[in-house]
């Protein structure tokens, strides 16, 4: 039993830093610089996506043992587009406001790195209570980088934090905390930081801080690896087609 407990905290806290998913794996970078624009707007994609991680890793996991490999992939996209479509419904009932602000980025959770990487490396090799820890783990690490990256550049692009903070807490009803809606601090702030070339520069920011954090625990410097460690590289036609290629 210790050593089963000892092993959920290992599969949960790697998600946090260790393989943290955005600066350490390098996944997820297409939404982590999208939406990361605004504090509110990255709490919102955090935690949807972490409701779809842990849910598709369950289901995934329960199933691994009667999903043909062949159709996994296909599978699995079903599963993650279930909880996906789900999740922007109740966006969509409970905080509009959200729903608008991510836009296309809800939606495109589906085809998220992370999401499918997690399925094909964890999840279908797992039981389902580790796969759902794992889950947790990852998706609360691409939140707390999401919002890194956030309140630095709402700071130093808009000037403000928890800028339209009652599109999120609307859900707990009218006029929460007071009807706080942000907080103002710069009057001058520099607008690079919400464009993506300062989203680009805050991202490399973080990349190279966690690289010297992990220097100094003597872990693995995070880098940009080629197609062929993509958890789907061996049903990508690209990489397939490459390595026909050589052997020609």
């Amino acid at each position: 039993m210790a050593k089963e407990k000892c092993s959920l905290k290992k599969e949960f806290t790697k998600g946090l830093i260790k393989e943290n998913p955005v600066l350490r794996l390098v996944l997820g970078t297409c939404p982590t610089l999208a939406t990361s624009t605004s504090m509110v707007n990255a709490i919102g994609m955090g935690i949807a996506a972490t409701i779809v991680l842990v849910c598709s890793n369950i289901v995934i996991s329960a199933l691994r043992k009667i999903i043909p490999d062949k159709v996994r992939i296909p599978a699995y996209v079903v599963i993650i587009a279930s909880f996906v479509t789900l999740v922007q419904m109740l966006v969509k009932a409970f905080v509009p406001a959200l729903d608008v602000a991510l836009g296309v980025f809800l939606p495109l959770i589906v085809v998220n790195c992370i999401i499918l990487g997690r399925a094909e490396a964890f999840a279908n090799k797992n039981p389902v209570i580790a796969s759902a820890v794992d889950g947790l783990g990852m998706g609360i690490g691409f939140t707390a980088a999401l919002f890194c990256m956030a309140t630095v550049r709402e700071f130093l692009g808009n000037g403000s934090l928890f800028t339209d903070a009652q599109n999120l807490l609307s859900v707990f009803g009218d006029n929460v905390l007071g009807g706080f809606n942000g907080v103002t601090i710069l009057n001058t702030p520099m607008t690079l930081f919400i464009l993506p070339a300062g989203g680009f520069f805050v991202f490399g920011v973080l990349i190279a801080i966690s690289n010297a954090i992990s220097e100094k625990k003597k872990l693995p410097k995070a880098e940009l690896h080629g197609c062929e460690s993509c958890p789907l590289a061996a049903t990508c036609s690209k990489v397939v087609s490459r390595e026909e290629d050589k052997k020609i």
